[in-house]
């Protein structure tokens, strides 16, 4: 073959090859996500070794894998298979097919659901938006906590409020204890319950508050509303993303530092620059970790706005005390 020709021909495939690296890097990276309904979520695209991965959160829940991921046609295509879990669909195989157009930092999105008998369902648009890379990890030691706000005074409800005004208050206070007790219907049906968050929101800041976990306790601590730090009844069982003290689905703590259930225990969360540290029980079970973007829960997606702490109530009983936050200053 020519020589020249050959060139051309290598000239070519390369390209090509560095236009699809191109298209494939133009989604790589994570988005916060404003699902269908105008929940949050959260989606993570990877190149590990050449090949495309991805996570997403959609609305509760964990952050899970995605089924397949490929750049065409300079659209993002996603795939998710699911099990059918309520309705005419329970038990059957669903797959969705997300597909993604990027605008600078935005994606445009539309998901449809199909049958195993071809048949498509529940198209829906909804967006994303890049997230920032994460800032280098923060030297904690430097940094300055303003002074301590009292977010709960022992007394009563003061300075919070319900998230879900129409759903049960299980809040109350006694003897200077932040108790939350959910009620059932008769027949066992669970009755839904709301957490409730701090009129106030902040940016950075130290939290320190002590739990009590009581038998069946599932709750949480949600630092500027997206993020869940984990408080679970999960004493003896090994370091799990969804135990006591982790970010939830997210960052599994390096120690298991629980107490029994019915024993006040003790959570000291820095959070600074989007990383996390989580000291529970006087051991540092997270240490300084980056928070990729938000947890099932979260009241939104946006890792950069301020917002309240919240406490969520909605699973079980639990109770709270000593509740105090030092934003940071510097």
């Amino acid at each position: 073959m020519n020589k020249t020709i050959l060139c051309a021909i290598i000239g070519m495939v390369m390209a090509a090859f560095n236009a699809n690296a191109s298209a494939n890097d133009s989604f790589i990276g994570h988005w916060a996500l404003t699902i269908p309904g105008g929940g949050p979520g959260w989606l993570g695209i990877e190149d590990v070794d050449g090949e495309m991965r991805a996570n997403i959160l959609w609305g509760g829940g964990s952050v899970k894998p995605v089924t397949s991921v490929a750049v065409k046609d300079d659209q993002v295509v996603i795939t998710r298979v699911q099990i059918g879990r309520r309705g005419p669909d329970k038990g059957k195989k669903i797959v969705e097919t997300i597909t993604g157009t990027r605008s600078g930092d935005k994606l445009n999105l539309v998901t449809v659901k199909t049958r195993p008998d071809g048949k498509g369902f529940g198209r829906a648009e909804f967006t994303g938006k890049r997230i920032p890379p994460l800032p280098p990890r923060p030297d904690l030691s430097k940094v300055e906590f303003g002074e301590a706000i009292q977010l709960f005074n022992g007394k009563d409800l003061s300075g919070w409020q319900a998230l879900s005004p129409k759903a049960a208050m299980g809040w109350s206070v006694k003897d200077g204890v932040l108790m939350n007790r959910t009620h059932h219907e008769e027949g066992g049906r669970r009755k839904p319950h709301t957490n409730i968050r701090t009129e106030q929101e902040f940016e950075d800041f130290n939290l320190t508050l002590e739990t009590r976990t009581l038998k069946g306790s599932n709750s949480g601590v949600y630092l500027r509303g997206i993020y869940e730090v984990q408080v679970f009844e999960s004493y003896g069982k090994p370091v799990n993303p969804h135990n006591m003290g982790a970010i939830y689905s997210r960052i599994t703590p390096t120690v298991a530092a629980e107490k029994p259930i019915d024993q006040w225990q003790m959570l000291d969360i820095t959070l600074v620059d989007r990383h996390v540290t989580v000291i529970l029980n006087g051991k540092t079970i997270i240490d300084n970790q980056p928070l990729l973007g938000c947890t099932g829960g979260a009241l939104w997606s946006d890792p950069l706005r301020p917002g309240p702490i919240y406490l969520q109530g909605n699973h079980s009983d639990i109770d709270f005390r000593n509740i105090i936050l030092r934003p940071v200053v510097k």
